[in-house]
């Protein structure tokens, strides 16, 4: 069956709070072999899972531009790192990361969903959704919120709450 965006979005109002919830209770006690438990779950999802059917992250959100990222993509399009902050970044409200002006993402391809910058995208975009890059405890407030924006994290907390039943 094929992914539909509409049909994620509902689950997340259906189970997005359990989810969140089951996070939480982790954070506070994480089980034994947690790392382990996520890196096995991490790929039975990935099989399961293609970025291009969904690109929510990139329709939904905004990732930060660090310095290397900007030298990188500016380079790349021909750019003064000066005029691409420019043309397309912000400050955050909090003043203090630089974040795309508009979403979607100005880079992303809404017919296919892929990123027109792919191999110079931002080392944030290249981490998304983050699944397995540290260990669980200490992303587990990124989780809480990509379950919102990313089907695979979402997917991964639903595995791991039917692995905790068992």
């Amino acid at each position: 069956m094929p992914f539909s965006l509409r049909s994620f979005k509902h689950q997340v109002r259906l189970r997005g709070k359990i989810l969140q919830r089951y996070l939480t209770r982790l954070e506070k006690n994480p089980p034994r072999g947690l790392d382990n438990i996520a890196a096995r779950v991490d790929t039975e999802v990935w099989k399961g899972m293609d970025c291009l059917s969904c690109g929510n992250c990139c329709k939904s959100m905004t990732p930060t531009f660090k310095r290397s990222d900007i030298v990188r993509i500016s380079a790349h399009l021909g750019m003064t790192p000066a005029a691409f902050k420019n043309k397309w970044l912000v400050l955050d409200d909090e003043g203090k990361d630089l974040i795309n002006k508009k979403q979607p993402c100005q880079f992303l391809d809404m017919r296919d969903n892929k990123c027109s910058i792919y191999e110079v995208r931002p080392a944030d975009c290249a981490g998304f959704p983050y699944l397995k890059k540290r260990k669980m405890t200490e992303y587990m407030h990124v989780h809480k919120q990509n379950i919102e924006f990313c089907p695979a994290t979402f997917n991964m907390v639903e595995r791991m709450i039917e692995i905790s039943k068992q």
